[in-house]
């Protein structure tokens, strides 16, 4: 229930971003300087720029921000691509693109990747400076698409937006190829709240929980996912030989273990997913009331 600012400040001759708070839009509180995990300061790695940090739709708990990452002196177009594009004197020399971070409403972002979320892409138009800046930030477009918006041609008469998309929770995700692979999560756990009218019985629909998937597979590929407890050991009735063979490309996928979904028995409890991957992606997953 505040009002929240991410900027840009220089306190260390690298372009940085501050965090202030504000419960009327007029008065601020004293800005705090975001740290970064990649450096553990704050000071990031490289110059940042329109951080457009905004709560993510899908889980809101976690912001997302697309930042341009500024890099100056780093030249890439020559003097007669220059004259080519029109671009403005002093524009040349410097080039960006832009990248991705997170947070979950504190002043730490992770930077657990180092790679460009989006490369200036083919052209000389592309290279200049100050090219490459995100606008806005990750909205939500379509069922199962999201939208960003780059700022393009900077300081050319061609300047202009454009819209860029991605599947929903589409920023990474695990992957296995023909050959297989397998990956088990940290230690998770999830609770049951219940509402009012639940809270006067033991048991009742609404206490289901389930455990919803986003992936996508090829056509040959296949997910098996195993509930484990907390030292590795397959629960009885979640074990992967009892996990219904997950094949396709969807955003909400249910999984079943013998055609059951119910997990609520294990709510509460600190457990592990294994998840068996054959040329398949999984990008998102959470445990969710049962529909």
């Amino acid at each position: 229930k505040r009002y929240v600012l991410y900027y840009r400040k220089v306190p260390e001759q690298v372009r940085a971003i501050a965090r202030s708070t504000s419960d009327d839009f007029l008065d601020w509180s004293k800005p705090q300087m975001m740290t970064y995990s990649d450096t553990n300061s704050a000071k990031p790695s490289h110059h940042l720029y329109v951080n457009q940090t905004h709560p993510y739709v899908r889980a809101p708990h976690i912001y997302l921000g697309v930042a341009a990452r500024f890099m100056p002196g780093r030249r890439v177009v020559t003097d007669a691509e220059a004259k080519e594009i029109g671009v403005a004197k002093g524009y040349a020399g410097d080039c960006s693109d832009v990248v991705l971070l997170s947070t979950r409403g504190g002043n730490r972002y992770e930077r657990e990747f180092g790679e460009a979320f989006i490369r200036p892409g083919l052209g000389a138009e592309n290279w200049v400076s100050r090219t490459n800046y995100p606008a806005l930030g990750i909205v939500e477009t379509a069922p199962g698409e999201l939208s960003l918006y780059i700022e393009k041609n900077y300081g050319q008469p061609t300047i202009h937006l454009r819209r860029y998309t991605l599947r929903t929770d589409g920023f990474a995700s695990v992957y296995a190829g023909s050959a297989g692979g397998a990956f088990v999560t940290k230690p998770l756990r999830f609770d049951i709240e219940k509402s009012a009218e639940e809270s006067t019985v033991n048991v009742s629909a609404g206490t289901k929980r389930e455990l919803e998937l986003n992936f996508a597979t090829s056509a040959a590929g296949s997910i098996e996912v195993e509930i484990q407890d907390e030292a590795g050991q397959p629960i009885d009735g979640f074990s992967l030989a009892d996990c219904d063979t997950i094949i396709g490309d969807r955003i909400a996928h249910v999984a079943k273990w013998k055609g059951k979904s119910d997990v609520s028995s294990l709510a509460g409890r600190n457990v592990r997913l294994r998840f068996v991957l054959e040329d398949a992606d999984v990008y998102s997953l959470r445990f969710r009331r049962a529909e």
